[in-house]
């Protein structure tokens, strides 16, 4: 368990095993790579000490590498370009493994007895049955054919667990999996631009809803695409929006259905060919042209939508509410999870701990607390006219009459 903890540690930390060993060498502390990988894959267990200076190394708690995961991801598919490499993989992985953990155990504390809304996966090999998939799914979710306006939202709002990776990974598109075989998971660029986002939400979608056994892989995608595309926008709306037959279709056009549905210029005609209203000739003419303006990369409307996971800081404000976990865990789960929206004139201290939990800290901290309450109880002695307007006993009280 600490091995698997320490290597998960130092990918979130997106260093190197020589990176680390360096690391502790500048702190006095004499590990070879060949030991730092033996603790890793658990041949033996490093001490406490080096256990200690591990934590600094890689910034987290000592305590961090006896904790057991009780979460276990299995993944279906990475989405990626070629350039983007093995260790640059695993650390995407990592650092979407250490949010689904948060958000599992925020999920069954807060809702216990929820029972997930996503399908059982059908059995998908054709184009035709990708379409009927993505029909099927809106018909679960009783989305109708009403444009979508949020996919994260929509995906969220069933228990799935949206991951929004951060870093700057361009070669990185999207990753899909379940946590504890019940919790379906997706992972996306932060940085793409949102029908972009869109797009990859769906097309990972596809891989967790539809079952392709005896695919090849290049085939799966190709289907997860057909998914993505006629579940973002049905066949029927696409015929009202474009009609059944066209013999040409014009940019202005496309950029309109982009910025009123969410789904890229090249989307359009895509999905217009698979569709039979445009054909393969003409689908090509567009996408020459398209390349001649320069537009693969940066088309030229963007469309505004709200693409951002929400749940994850939700779940945290309101089990911080409830009194389910700390300040400091709440902190933990969702850095600065609070900002801007505190009672203003109201500091809080940094704990709130019982009066038992104060007694065992050493006296330096055990003063500072209670010297942090104390000023609070001023406050609220001086301002609070319920304190000071108190008047249960006149001075005639302090005598006894029957004297």
């Amino acid at each position: 368990m600490i091995g698997e903890r320490l290597r998960h540690a130092r990918l979130l930390a997106g260093l190197t095993q020589e990176q680390v060993v360096s690391r502790l060498s500048e702190l006095g502390v004499g590990l070879t790579k060949a030991g730092l990988s033996k603790y890793e894959r658990g041949g033996s267990s490093p001490n406490a000490a080096l256990l200690v200076n591990l934590a600094r190394v890689l910034g987290v708690r000592s305590d961090y590498f006896l904790k057991e995961p009780k979460v276990t991801v299995e993944w279906l598919g990475f989405r990626k370009l070629a350039a983007l490499g093995k260790r640059r993989q695993e650390r995407i992985k990592a650092l979407a493994h250490e949010i689904v953990e948060k958000q599992v155990w925020l999920q069954k504390k807060l809702y216990p007895h929820s029972i997930s809304r996503f399908p059982r996966p059908a059995e998908v090999r054709t184009s035709d049955g990708a379409e009927v998939a993505a029909e099927r799914l809106r018909k679960s979710w009783k989305l109708g054919e009403s444009r979508i306006e949020s996919v994260v939202e929509t995906i969220e709002d069933r228990d799935g667990i949206v991951v929004e990776c951060t870093e700057d990974e361009k070669e990185f598109h999207g990753l899909s999996g379940r946590a504890n075989k019940r919790y379906p998971v997706i992972v996306v660029s932060g940085t793409a631009a949102d029908d972009r986002c869109r797009f990859n939400l769906a097309h990972e979608l596809g891989h967790l809803v539809m079952e392709c056994k005896g695919v090849e892989e290049n085939e799966r995608e190709k289907l997860a695409h057909r998914f993505a595309g006629a579940f973002l926008v049905p066949p029927g709306v696409a015929k009202r929006e474009l009609g059944d037959h066209r013999r040409r279709v014009t940019f202005q056009e496309l950029a309109l259905l982009k910025q009123k549905h969410g789904l890229s210029m090249q989307a359009w005609m895509r999905r217009a060919l698979d569709l039979g209203i445009i054909s393969a000739g003409h689908f090509r003419t567009l996408c020459i042209q398209f390349s001649a303006h320069g537009w693969r990369q940066r088309e030229p409307v963007e469309f505004a939508g709200r693409e951002h996971p929400t749940r994850l800081r939700q779940m945290t404000l309101r089990a911080l509410a409830e009194g389910l976990i700390t300040p400091e865990k709440a902190e933990q789960f969702f850095p600065g999870r609070a900002e801007g929206i505190e009672e203003q004139g109201t500091k809080r201290p940094p704990l709130y701990l019982s009066a038992l939990e104060v007694m065992k800290l050493a006296k330096p901290a055990r003063e500072i607390i209670l010297g942090e309450a104390a000023a609070l109880a001023e406050k609220q002695y001086r301002t609070n006219r319920e304190l000071t307007d108190f008047d249960a006993f006149g001075e005639k009280d302090l005598y006894d009459e029957s004297e």
